[in-house]
């Protein structure tokens, strides 16, 4: 979509050193000619011109010639990097048209289906950054109120593919796994993916940063290594290495996933067709041609039965194949955390346990992991079915897959210092005698985030009882960890209210898992 710029009063542009998180912004001076000459308003979308080199950005007004000056035009961190010419380059500023895709957003508000032309031309507006966030968080409502049917789910899984660049690894087999999330802990893909691709499959991981959870992988890896790689060296690592575990957003793929994440986080909206276009669209860009799906199943989970979860699993296999990919869905154990670690730094630990064979090692994390591990190794045809999991432990076990871990490290580049825990702790202890009969994940979560997780690395909470535990009053139940009073403050709360726990009489009240 092209506009006309009428202005040919050329301003300089500034580079504004404020990070605005996926949304251009520019900063205009109140008493530049051109403003008063345009009759521009604070928060309205204007059009920057360079030749062929053209983007849209919000508009703020500013008094103060610190910021910038009547003669210059200030780009945010974001818009300066998407614009790409140096500082001082003359540009034309006109009003930008708005997005005409609103309508469609309008339909489906009033619960129409929506075509794949408007499906697409909506993602589109948004990549090209003519939407602004109260006009996305509209359509992620509509979304998620409305909801999609299974083939608008594709549509727009295909439209956020086509958003932006694409991986092409030319090989038969590109393998990847990804959670859902809702469970807290549960860093399966930072164990999964060095024994997968020391078994010499091609795993690119490339994982989002945490919606509404404490901590993502890409999250929990950044404490180890830098995730933020550029399309180029996250080629050259999984060349060398077959895997990486590196943070999406970085290489431009399905970018329209990326702001949509950035509106979805504050609103802690997270709808299930929203999710699987999120998803796939972001392994497909990837270049992915098998992928395993991992849907935690639990009363406190994100999914919390098990004819959701069935009508979960149909919705990734229809879409997948719909999108050219090898699907397989496993439903899981999502009663409770898995893993002690809840929070970048302590997830860390666990993983790191569990590669180096640690006997202190969580063992669930680590049996979750080679179940996982296993089922990706057989989508190799040469595999037999119930080989994989025996492939997989004697990877680990014999230490290959750690080496390949911290090959993984040095390659996306170690942090050569470690992340501290918080300095501020609490442990919180059973009110009586008796057994864990309840674990509370969306709890445990939040407490893990009001301490500062996962802005925090180092915050977080630290599980030391599992259901069906036998527990003495005044035991630790968990500890938290926080960096600062406030959230330290915010977290002692929430747990006033609810610690997230449950002690029973009869370790019979523990629910059974069933699949």
């Amino acid at each position: 979509m092209t506009d006309t710029c009428l202005s040919l009063t050329p301003l300089r542009i500034n580079r504004v050193a404020i990070d605005t998180y996926h949304e251009n912004v520019a900063y205009l001076h109140r008493d530049c000619e051109l403003y008063r000459a345009e009759g521009f308003q604070a928060l309205s979308k204007i059009e920057i011109h360079q030749d062929h080199k053209r983007i849209i950005a919000v508009l703020n007004v500013v008094d103060d010639t610190n910021i910038v000056d009547t003669e210059s035009l200030g780009l945010s961190e974001q818009a300066f990097e998407q614009l790409g010419i140096p500082e001082g380059s003359l540009v034309t500023v006109c009003h930008a048209q708005p997005a005409h895709s609103m309508e469609f957003v309008r339909h489906k508000m009033s619960g129409e289906r929506l075509s794949e032309a408007q499906l697409a031309h909506i993602i589109e507006d948004i990549a090209d950054n003519r939407y602004s966030k109260p006009e996305i968080a509209a359509f992620l409502v509509s979304v998620a109120e409305a909801g999609l049917d299974r083939d608008e789910v594709y549509y727009l899984t295909k439209a956020m593919v086509n958003s932006g660049a694409r991986i092409h690894w030319d090989e038969p087999m590109v393998v990847d796994k990804h959670c859902i999330g809702g469970i807290p802990g549960n860093r399966t893909s930072m164990i999964v993916i060095p024994i997968v691709a020391e078994f010499g499959l091609m795993c690119p991981k490339t994982s989002s940063r945490a919606i509404t959870s404490p901590a993502g992988t890409a999250d929990t890896m950044e404490v180890l290594a830098e995730v933020d790689l550029d399309p180029d060296r996250l080629h050259r690592i999984v060349r060398e290495l077959r895997g990486c575990l590196a943070w999406g957003g970085t290489s431009k793929l399905a970018p329209a996933d990326d702001i949509l994440i950035s509106v979805e986080r504050p609103l802690s909206i997270d709808s299930s067709e929203q999710m699987v276009a999120s998803i796939l669209s972001k392994k497909s860009a990837c270049g992915s041609t098998h992928l395993l799906i991992d849907i935690p199943t639990g009363p406190a989970a994100k999914v919390r039965t098990m004819r959701d979860a069935m009508k979960l699993r149909k919705l990734f296999e229809y879409v997948g194949t719909r999108i050219g990919m090898t699907i397989e869905v496993l439903l899981t154990d999502g009663r409770q955390p898995i893993g002690r670690g809840i929070g970048p730094a302590l997830e860390a630990r666990d993983v790191m346990q569990v590669l180096s064979n640690d006997p202190d090692a969580p063992r669930d994390l680590r049996e979750k992991s080679l179940r996982l591990a296993g089922h990706m190794i057989e989508f190799e045809n040469d595999v037999r079915g119930g080989e994989g999991y025996n492939l997989a432990r004697d990877i680990l076990d014999s230490g290959r897959a750690l080496t390949k871990m911290q090959a993984i490290i040095d390659a996306q580049g170690r942090r050569n210092e470690a992340v501290p825990l918080g300095r501020l702790t609490q442990d919180i202890l059973a009110s009586r005698d008796g057994y864990v009969t309840g674990i509370n994940n969306l709890v445990l979560a939040r407490v893990a985030r009001l301490a500062g997780a996962p802005m925090d690395k180092g915050a977080g909470v630290d599980v030391f009882c599992r259901l069906g535990d036998p527990v003495k009053k005044g035991q630790v139940l968990y500890r938290i960890y926080a960096e600062f009073q406030s959230d330290f403050q915010f977290a002692l709360s929430a747990v006033d209210q609810n610690s997230g726990f449950d002690i029973g009489d009869n370790p019979s009240l523990v629910t059974p898992w069933s699949h």
